[in-house]
């Protein structure tokens, strides 16, 4: 049985992402992928979704190899997508890799992965959402 490699592409170079900060990649279906990049200029690839209440890691704080939440301060390592102890979950990872400056995401995984998990929705008509149509 052979192994397929994965078909890769380009989503940006890195230099469009921060040092220490992120970038946000809209997907045509599931929620968006955040880009992150560390002083070292490692970049890692994780849904822009915290496993605890759905914030948006993109506009969390990058620290070594990790991000921290923006709404309640979870740790999540880039790598793994793990929450740090003491906190327990994970953000789904996407496979990332740096060509000549670019920056390609496994094409497949893009499209397929995480397509289940849905945005949060916050506030206080939340519980009462009513579909229209």
């Amino acid at each position: 049985m052979s192994v397929m490699s994965p078909a890769w592409k380009a989503v940006c170079r890195v230099l469009d992402i921060p040092v220490l900060g992120a970038r946000r990649l809209d997907r045509p279906h599931g929620m968006p992928v955040a880009l992150f990049r560390t002083d070292e200029d490692r970049v890692f690839a994780l849904l822009d979704r915290c496993p605890h209440k759905g914030g948006p890691l993109s506009q969390g704080i990058v620290f070594r190899d990790s991000v921290a939440c923006p709404l309640h301060n979870w740790t999540i390592g880039l790598a793994d997508g793990l929450a740090r102890a003491p906190d327990e979950g994970r953000t789904p990872t996407f496979t990332c890799r740096v060509v000549d400056g670019e920056v390609l995401l496994d094409a497949y995984e893009l499209a397929t992965r995480a397509l289940d998990l849905k945005p949060p929705v916050a506030g206080p008509c939340a519980a009462r959402i009513v579909p229209v149509g």
